[in-house]
Parts: C-alpha cells; structure tokens; sequence
C-alpha cells in the first residue's frame, strides 16, 4: 500500500482507503463490518471515511464499536466525519443544513460518544452553507482543534472560490487551515478535480480524498444490461439509483473499458477504474466502499493495477468517456 500526504499536512494516507457510506448499517452489521475493516486494515489500509448523516449516526456507531472489537490501536488508523445535513427528526432549528457554530460543536460531540473516540482525526464540512459567514464556520472548526476533539479540518462537495475564502480567512487570523476536499472523482465525473480546484492545488496545497470512484458501481460494468438483484439500486430508499446506473449512453465507452481492463491490464473493470482515480497524483486517497470481504479484497488489488498506469495510459482511458 502507498501513502500520501494530506494536502500540505504531515497527515500520511492510505492511497486507497474505506468508506462506509449505504453499507455501514444496511449490508454491514458489526460482525461483517468487523471483518471488511480487518481485510482493508490488513492489506495497509489506515483511512476509514464516515459521516454523521449515515444512516442516521447509526455508521459512526458501528465503525467505532467493530474498530475496538478487533483491537487495533488508535494511533495505526485515522477516522473521518461530515457534518451539514443534521439527523434530528424533523425541521429542527440550528440542526439542519447548517454549519453555524451551535450545530457543529453538538454534532462532533455527538460523533464522539457514537463513536466512542477522545478525538476524530479528520472533520468535514459536508456541504458549504451559504446562511451562515465562513468566518463563523472556519472559527469553530478551528475551535474544535485547538480543544483535541479534532485533528484536522476540511470540505466536501464546496466549490473553489468557497475554499479560497475559508483558507483566506484562517491564514488571515491565524487559525487551522481546511488542508483537504473529499469531491466526487472518477472516470465520467472529472471537471471539479482536474479544473476547478486546480489554482488550490498550486496555492495552498488542497489535498482531495476521491468518492465514488465506481460512479456508485457503474464502472463495474455490472449495470450495462440490468440492475443486478440485491445491489444497491435495490435498496431499500436508493432507488434513485436506478437512472444513475442505467445509462445507456455510456454503453459503448463502458463495454470498451471492460474489454480494455481485460485484455490490456489482465483485471476487472472496477480494479482498474479504482486505479485510474489513484493515478492522479492530486489524490491523496481514493475512498472505497464494499458490500462484502470479498468485494473489498477484490477493490484493494487496485493497488496492484495502480503499478500498470503511466500517464499516457491514463489519458487514453480518460478520453473514453470524454
């Protein structure tokens, strides 16, 4: 396994981590999440994604109880969390889509007992908040560094310019910088990593940890005739899914892909979709996600793939789906 800096920090990440978004408390109980974490931890994996949106707190709760199940020590792996979205019932006042002060320092508490950590090493702005001034938001992430209930800050899904003027101000009154975006990336969504974030790179050095790699399994390839039963598109509230994944007009650049991945990489279309992510050296780590021990073992021979990509291969199975 590689590791890379977060950003400008001395912050070492897996190149290739796990996220536990829609399996974490739907496929994954905590004897198989347990067993996933020990698979991907096992193989170098030392990154390990949550929100508090997740099923509604219930993913922290079950990635922290399956971390101290399996024992391993706090200080070999790194945990995340984002907040934003809120998970009290109803339009709660101050709980909701908001990053206002009195929100974030009750949410991240919140995380803490779910999790049941001293501090989480990485907090994320989930979405940007255009109610509330990013002075306010940037003070009270730093606030809660500067308390150890957190290590670093970050975005997720916040355009350039809004990063720009958070960094600005931090820098401006010596405060904690964001040092890190976690945005959507893979082969069909590419504009805000390759374009949009380029100035941040150069400037203050923005790390990014990618998402959705498989564009939520469609570069699996499994989706190119039908929704397989009991994948994600089946369950239970993402059904949404189903127009996403279903996409006739990738068909020929995704039957490509598939064929390419085979006979040109010897590996399946999702090892080497995970890999073209990775290769871009402005990642810092690529997020995964699985349904299963085995589907993670399969995602993390990735690093394997990784090895094959140069740029020029890279570019030609970008131009694919252009």
């Amino acid at each position: 396994m590689k590791y890379r800096n977060l950003g400008n920090s001395g912050l070492q990440v897996s190149v290739l981590s796990m996220g536990s978004w829609v399996t974490f408390g739907t496929q994954h109980q905590l004897d198989s999440a347990a067993e996933t974490i020990k698979v991907a931890y096992d193989a170098g994996v030392n990154f390990f994604d949550n929100a508090e949106g997740y099923e509604n707190g219930e993913s922290e709760r079950l990635m922290g109880e399956a971390l101290r199940k399996l024992g391993l020590p706090r200080y070999s792996y790194c945990v995340s969390s984002k907040y934003y979205f809120g998970i009290h019932p109803g339009d709660v006042v101050n709980m909701k889509q908001t990053l206002n002060r009195k929100y974030l320092i009750q949410a991240v508490e919140a995380s803490l007992q779910r999790y049941g950590f001293d501090f989480i090493d990485i907090i994320y702005c989930h979405r940007p908040d255009p109610k509330t001034p990013i002075e306010e938001t940037v003070h009270t992430m730093h606030d809660l560094i500067t308390q150890g209930k957190a290590l670093y800050w970050g975005t997720s899904e916040w355009s350039a310019g809004d990063i720009r003027a958070a960094w600005d101000i931090a820098d401006r009154h010596g405060l904690h910088k964001p040092i890190t975006e976690q945005s959507c990336y893979n082969l069909i969504t590419r504009t805000r990593v390759e374009q949009e974030y380029q100035r941040l790179y150069q400037d203050i050095g923005l790390g990014v940890t990618g998402f959705s790699p498989l564009a939520s399994g469609l570069l699996s390839g499994k989706y190119l005739n039908t929704v397989p039963e009991n994948s994600r598109a089946e369950l239970p509230g993402y059904t949404w899914l189903r127009n996403h994944l279903l996409r006739k007009d990738k068909n020929d650049a995704l039957s490509q892909f598939c064929q390419i991945s085979e006979e040109e990489f010897s590996c399946s279309a999702a090892q080497l979709a995970i890999a073209w992510c990775a290769a871009n050296p402005r990642v810092s780590s690529v997020i995964l996600g699985a349904s299963s021990t085995s589907q993670m073992k399969h995602n993390l021979q990735s690093a394997e793939v990784l090895e094959k990509l140069d740029t020029e291969k890279w570019q030609w199975l970008a131009q694919l789906f252009a």
